[in-house]
């Protein structure tokens, strides 16, 4: 792997590398590197009992590190903004940039859970009841995902999607804002998101910056991925 250029591509809970896949493609045709990764607890078979926050940035954190490059761009995909945003705070002088992508930017001290009030009671009821203490999107609620996709294809992204950890969702961050790091930041929203916690425009305003908007929905990396790369080279 080279030095510079490389984007380290953070998938959304529930996700794996696969949802990045098809862009990180086009991003090595354009000469760019690209790690797609699969954090801990989202691949098939994973145990998830006991896995916090601080495990799904440290996964990051060590990708990095291994790999060795020097100018990284984070790509963060939904609640990929909680462990990004994390994983820059202890990268400074390598990661040089985030992008955010239909993602969560993290407020101090606010946890996933606790973004919308009125799904509040009802994830943590859900994580509660979990025999394992996860929580998962169900076949019902697939298609907001990727809207207007024919149902094979939300089948098939039913079928990937694997069980979150609770405490991905009810662990919270206490770091300063991400506007105190000498690092650029980005904001690309998906036009049709139907899954964010707020509206995408509010989360772009905690970074001061209004979205650039992209065709698609939540999952648009996999219905629109030549969209998606391009924006993220222009970035």
């Amino acid at each position: 792997m080279g030095t510079t250029s490389t984007f380290v591509l953070v998938p959304g809970a529930g996700h794996g590398g696969w949802q990045w896949a098809p862009v990180a493609r086009r991003l090595r045709s354009a000469g760019r590197d690209a790690v797609t990764l699969t954090l801990p607890g989202f691949g098939s078979g994973d145990d998830r009992s006991g896995l916090r926050l601080s495990d799904a940035t440290d996964h990051v954190v060590r990708a990095v590190l291994e790999r060795g490059p020097t100018d990284v761009t984070l790509v963060a995909h939904s609640w990929g903004g909680y462990p990004a945003t994390a994983a820059a705070h202890q990268l400074t002088g390598r990661v040089t940039k985030i992008i955010f992508y239909s993602a969560l930017v993290p407020a101090r001290g606010v946890p996933l859970a606790e973004e919308n009030p009125a799904y509040a009671r009802m994830i943590r009821d859900d994580i509660a009841s979990s025999p394992d203490g996860t929580t998962a999107i169900t076949r019902e609620q697939a298609p907001l995902l990727i809207p207007g996709a024919p149902e094979p294809a939300i089948d098939l992204l039913f079928e990937l999607l694997e069980p979150t950890p609770g405490h991905y969702y009810t662990d919270a961050l206490d770091l300063p804002d991400l506007t105190t790091l000498d690092i650029g930041l980005a904001y690309l929203l998906s036009e049709d998101d139907q899954v964010l916690a707020r509206p995408g425009a509010e989360f772009a305003a905690r970074l001061g910056l209004t979205p650039v908007m992209l065709p698609g929905g939540h999952d648009g990396m996999l219905s629109h991925p030549d969209e998606v790369a391009k924006a993220l080279l222009s970035c």
